[in-house]
């Protein structure tokens, strides 16, 4: 009997908490959501759009991860070797750490530093994760070289879909 209990808690745990496929693939985002400030290493707030447009005429795949989510620190070494395929994309971190220390002690002891990294110091919910249906971490976007969202939903960078849309993103250019 406890084996059942325990199976119904497990299966109704992932079906309210887990990440939920969005119903709609969104293919450019909204004003609000460019609008959104997030934080760098150096404590500056930048718009989403500033990111962006940093990365503009490049592909670009976004990383929202937290130092608190096993299954996020488990792919940081799929995402090192999606990034040594394809050295010539730009790869970000958006982290939804709850506090400033935590996410800057998260990058040393993972080892992502030195990458280009951001925090929402909003927390979750804000225009940004709300317009893109963020209900869960890992989660990974491919952005196109005109700042478009050509892959809106992927859990993991092994996922087959991500190398497509890069290598069709490359044959466009």
């Amino acid at each position: 009997m406890k084996n059942v209990i325990a199976a119904f808690l497990l299966i109704f745990s992932v079906t309210v908490w887990g990440q939920k496929v969005p119903k709609i693939s969104k293919t450019e985002f909204s004003k609000a959501a460019l609008m959104q400030k997030i934080v760098d290493l150096n404590g500056k707030k930048s718009s989403i759009s500033e990111v962006l447009k940093k990365h503009h005429g490049r592909i670009l795949i976004i990383d929202f991860w937290a130092s608190w989510c096993r299954d996020c620190i488990l792919a940081l070494p799929a995402t090192a070797e999606l990034k040594q395929k394809n050295p010539e994309i730009d790869f970000i971190y958006f982290s939804l750490d709850r506090s400033h220390e935590q996410w800057k002690r998260g990058l040393q002891k993972y080892g992502i530093a030195e990458n280009e990294n951001y925090w929402f110091d909003e927390g979750w919910k804000n225009n940004f994760n709300n317009f893109i249906d963020l209900n869960w971490v890992p989660r990974f976007m491919v952005i196109d070289q005109k700042g478009g969202i050509a892959k809106y939903y992927a859990i993991h960078p092994n996922d087959p879909e991500i190398q497509e849309k890069i290598d069709q993103l490359k044959a466009e250019k």
